[in-house]
């Protein structure tokens, strides 16, 4: 749509495409909310109650990337900054793709739930990948600086901050 409206009425709209993204002020429920905000959550849950088990859904080896939201802020100001107007569209991604087996532990650490972790293959796994291509903004010279331990990280501690308002 950006790409007609730009060569109908010479605008330069931009289209751009993250990949998942997680942070502060995301969906955190366990049922509906993305992987990582649902799986911190369900593992902070498990840590408070002393649960020795925590059940993720598949069989943990679909690869997803991740990206966290202060990086995809920095990339659409990158853009402007850098006068990018090619009528394409723009993935913005982390180029890291982690399973999400490696995902569950690495939010289990960053939680501090040392259970057991067990994956349930009566439920579905998605697509095995999913990952953008990032060429575009690598050649500019724009990568995301937020490697994914520290946003689980800053993502834990917005949750901690902000479970009140979340329940």
């Amino acid at each position: 749509m950006c790409q007609s409206y730009n060569c109908q009425y010479g605008t330069h709209y931009l289209t751009i495409v993250p990949t998942n993204l997680y942070g502060p002020y995301d969906n955190f429920d366990t049922q509906n909310g993305h992987v990582i905000p649902g799986m911190i959550r369900r593992l902070h849950h498990a840590k408070e109650n002393h649960l020795p088990e925590v059940s993720v859904w598949g069989s943990g080896t679909p690869k997803r990337e991740f990206l966290f939201v202060d990086d995809l802020v920095d990339a659409c100001l990158f853009i402007l900054q850098n006068n990018y107007f090619e009528n394409q569209p723009v993935n913005v991604g982390s180029q890291q793709e982690i399973s999400i087996k490696e995902l569950a532990s690495l939010i289990s650490q960053t939680v501090g739930y040392f259970g057991k972790l067990s994956f349930d293959t009566s439920k579905p796994d998605g697509m095995p990948l999913k990952k953008v291509d990032t060429s575009k903004l690598d050649n500019l010279g724009w990568r995301a600086s937020t490697n994914l331990a520290s946003g689980l990280g800053l993502t834990y501690e917005w949750f901690l901050n902000n479970r009140g308002v979340l329940l």
